[in-house]
């Protein structure tokens, strides 16, 4: 989630207010803030050196994902996980900082995938046109060239990043092609998947054994047309990279 955007004096607030919402969410998710923890303006405000304006936007930006109430009585009160904006990318990526997080949040999000990816791949070789039928197999083949390029000495963090992005790339574009606009939309939740595992060594900016020709079929599947094999294909994918996590 983005802090609320103030067009009037945003420019001095804006990176307070950023990173005093990241400290705090990434406390509360971590469970160092347990449920039913209350917080006041006056402490936070107290606590970054803030203004009570930074801080009262702090809270209605943690309290529009979900993770405290404001009351007038009360003050501010952590919520329980169950009231979380749990698709908010912000969210996604403070579980996956969180140690007693992040198992539960990569368990759930590679659940998701599973679910919905291999009917988007269906979908796709259903509605994709001509131009992301020819992406979809041109972002297969980058993938087996980037894999098998010999490493040299100072590019591997390039070279993973190369093919990080591209493997965001041909993913997102099956949601995208799938005609659903409510797969597109779970694009940001895919993405923080792919960043979870790279940021904390899962190795998602490595390929995983068995997948490079996965990739390949996959997209030759949507680019021909045929369904009932990018549906199979693409549930054999992640099948194989659930795999590799456990």
């Amino acid at each position: 989630m983005t802090p609320p955007h103030h067009p009037h004096g945003a420019t001095a607030t804006a990176p307070l207010l950023g990173s005093v919402f990241d400290e705090l969410g990434r406390e509360i998710v971590s469970g160092e803030h347990p449920a039913g923890t209350q917080f006041t303006l006056h402490a936070i405000s107290e606590r970054f050196g803030i203004s009570r304006t930074v801080a009262r936007e702090t809270m209605r930006a943690l309290e529009h994902v979900g993770l405290v109430a404001a009351g007038r009585r009360v003050g501010i009160t952590v919520l329980e996980q169950r009231h979380w904006a749990l698709f908010d990318p912000a969210v996604i990526s403070w579980r996956l900082a969180a140690p007693t997080q992040r198992s539960a949040q990569l368990a759930s999000l590679n659940e998701l995938r599973m679910a919905v990816e291999p009917v988007a791949a269906r979908q796709a070789a259903d509605n994709a046109s001509p131009q992301q039928r020819a992406e979809i197999l041109e972002l297969a083949s980058t993938l087996v060239h980037l894999a098998k390029m010999p490493a040299e000495a100072g590019r591997q963090e390039d070279d993973a990043a190369d093919f990080l992005a591209t493997d965001l790339r041909f993913h997102s574009l099956l949601l995208e092609a799938s005609g659903n606009e409510m797969f597109a939309a779970l694009v940001p939740v895919f993405f923080a998947i792919h960043s979870g595992k790279t940021v904390f060594g899962v190795g998602a900016d490595k390929p995983v054994a068995n997948t490079l020709d996965l990739h390949q079929e996959l997209a030759q599947y949507v680019s021909d047309g045929d369904g009932i094999h990018a549906e199979r294909t693409s549930h054999a994918l992640l099948h194989e990279v659930a795999r590799s996590l456990e």
